[in-house]
């Protein structure tokens, strides 16, 4: 009997052993918050451009990439002094905005040369609210109050109808050419998201009706109410081009989860859940790892997914949050191992050479935004 407890004792240790290891193991394979640290300032390092304090377009062109993926990377940065509070970062967040400023006019609307579509605006306005939202300075948001109402109402000697379609509703693309014309997701949902932030800064009811009209126009007609799939467009009364795109998705999920926090009415949120679960069981691989395209500036739509994925989690929707993680660790274990770079394929190693800011923005995105570990 004793010799048969001892054997029982053993196993027991063992196998108590074995578990502590798998556990341990298993702990180590999510990312930590240092690594966090590291893949944003990797992605600085190699784009960053500290002369004209805007992004450049990749590692070895110095050109700045494209204008309204400048805000997502700001975006970006602002999130990583909200997770670390590290002054370095709250330092490059009025860096950023000067660079922007003398990239881009001083935020003159009205330069047509620099500010031709009106998401380029719009993702900037949300941008400049969050801005505000963390350091509290007034210039953030009067060029976020400025730069909305140029996409809402338009400018004299230019456009004089803006982006909002009065007669049928939502919001147009563009003003320049007849192909711009036509009234995007990628428009809309940032405009729900806009209008909700600024109602939030400014309790002015005007933009939360002006956020709720927009969002029930684009449930109408850019989203499928059965399956949570965002169209890409819809160009006059026809059916919309059914196209998904990762960054629509998010920001439709964007708009949903703002105005939920601030009605509290459950249909936006379902939205929401919709809208995130098509992306996870419909768009994502058998591996459950991202989607990504192949298309001009499109390597960056993770990036703006997961600004808006996280803030549904917030809203007790944990059952994201393993996923994320899985797609996260994939990403970081396939890293350029000398430059710790990424790449919008998180399922293969970083190319090596010349890559894109646009195609290294989505792993350090949801670093700044993912925790490892729920609370």
């Amino acid at each position: 009997m004793k010799y048969i407890s001892a054997i029982l004792l053993l196993f027991t240790f063992l196998h108590a052993n074995c578990d502590r290891r798998k556990n341990n193991e298993k702990s180590k394979t999510n990312f930590t918050p240092h690594e966090a640290t590291v893949c944003i300032d990797a992605f600085n390092k190699a784009f960053y451009n500290t002369s004209t304090k805007v992004y450049n377009i990749s590692t070895e062109k110095k050109q700045r990439a494209a204008i309204w993926t400048q805000a997502i990377y700001w975006d970006m940065i602002m999130n990583a002094y909200s997770r670390t509070k590290d002054q370095k970062y709250f330092k490059l967040i009025h860096e950023i905005y000067e660079g922007a400023c003398g990239q881009y006019d001083n935020f003159n609307w009205n330069n047509t040369t620099e500010w031709f579509i009106y998401d380029d605006i719009m993702w900037w306005v949300i941008s400049l609210c969050r801005a505000y939202e963390i350091t509290g300075e007034d210039k953030y948001l009067e060029l976020a109050v400025s730069g909305f109402d140029r996409v809402w109402y338009g400018s004299e000697g230019i456009d004089e109808r803006g982006s909002y379609d009065k007669e049928k509703g939502g919001m147009r693309w563009g003003w320049k050419r007849d192909e711009w014309k036509g009234k995007m997701s990628c428009i809309n949902y940032p405009t729900v998201v806009g209008s909700a932030l600024l109602y939030q800064l400014t309790g002015k009811e005007d933009y939360l009706n002006k956020a709720k009209e927009i969002y029930d126009w684009s449930g109408d007609n850019l989203f499928n109410k059965s399956t949570g799939a965002v169209a890409d467009s819809k160009h006059g009364d026809g059916e919309p081009h059914w196209k998904m795109h990762l960054y629509n998705q998010g920001s439709c999920i964007g708009a949903g989860v703002a105005l939920y926090q601030i009605t509290h009415e459950s249909k936006y949120l379902a939205d929401a859940v919709l809208a995130a679960d098509y992306v996870k069981n419909e768009m994502c691989d058998a591996k459950g790892m991202f989607p990504f395209e192949n298309g001009i500036e499109q390597g960056v739509y993770a990036a703006i997914f997961a600004q808006y994925i996280v803030e549904l989690i917030d809203c007790d929707q944990p059952q994201y949050h393993k996923w994320l993680l899985k797609n996260i660790n994939n990403s970081w274990k396939n890293r350029d191992q000398m430059r710790k770079l990424t790449f919008k394929d998180f399922a293969i190693p970083c190319p090596e050479g010349d890559i894109e800011v646009y195609d290294a923005s989505g792993c350090p995105a949801l670093m700044q935004l993912v925790p490892p570990k729920l609370k």
